[in-house]
């Protein structure tokens, strides 16, 4: 059964990404994150939780392959269009919970802990470091975290629209202050990608991955 479940957010937070999604009739392409098909298309099945699921396509890729999968995000309005795509498809065993991430988190560990693009110009200070250490902490013993970020915005963007910060692979690692013991970094690396403008304009994008695997 589709389950939905509320949690403790910050006002602010909320209002940004329901603004955000209530704009459009729909945001994404519906398509699943590239990195994540690519590290993630032979990997056996198992318990996944995706944090920042937005409108649901990397959470129906997954259980569409078998796993068993918590999606999170903080936007209800969000939430309700993955329900209603994943419905479409027959897909009816997704965990779907709404969280402020910064004040909740899902409980249990998994097998796979996947954060594409957990990106927030409304994030306060730290705040993505401190849900990227809540992240590495539900990911089961044998499991896998997998974190993809932008490194840069896309090449045709000549003046950026505000001032952030792009966290390089080697700046998530310290920020994840991990046990080197408990885990190995399977993949650490750059991937560019093509992403054309809003007005057609050709263009591509870099990306950060890191993949980690917990003993």
């Amino acid at each position: 059964m589709t389950e939905t479940h509320t949690h403790e957010t910050d006002g602010s937070t909320v209002e940004f990404w329901e603004n955000f999604y209530q704009e459009r009739e729909r945001v994404w392409s519906g398509s699943p994150n590239f990195l994540l098909v690519r590290e993630m298309d032979s990997a056996p099945a198992g318990s996944a939780l995706d944090l920042g699921c937005a409108e649901g396509a990397d959470a129906i890729w997954l259980a569409e392959r078998g796993w068993r999968v918590t999606a999170v995000d903080v936007s209800e309005t969000a939430l309700g269009r993955a329900r209603a795509r994943a419905a479409e498809q027959g897909i009816t065993d997704i965990d779907w919970q709404q969280h402020d991430l910064a004040n909740s988190f899902p409980t249990g560990q998994f097998d796979l802990v996947t954060a594409q693009y957990l990106h927030s110009p409304v994030a306060k200070a730290d705040e993505r470091e401190r849900i990227l250490r809540r992240a590495a902490e539900a990911v089961s013993p044998g499991g896998q975290l997998l974190i993809v970020g932008h490194a840069e915005w896309p090449s045709w963007v000549e003046t950026p629209p505000h001032d952030v910060h792009f966290p390089t692979t080697t700046e998530v690692l310290a920020a994840l202050d991990l046990t080197p013991a408990e885990w190995t970094v399977e993949v650490d690396a750059l991937a560019e990608r093509d992403q054309p403008g809003p007005e057609g304009q050709p263009g591509t994008r870099k990306d950060n991955i890191l993949r980690i695997r917990r003993h």
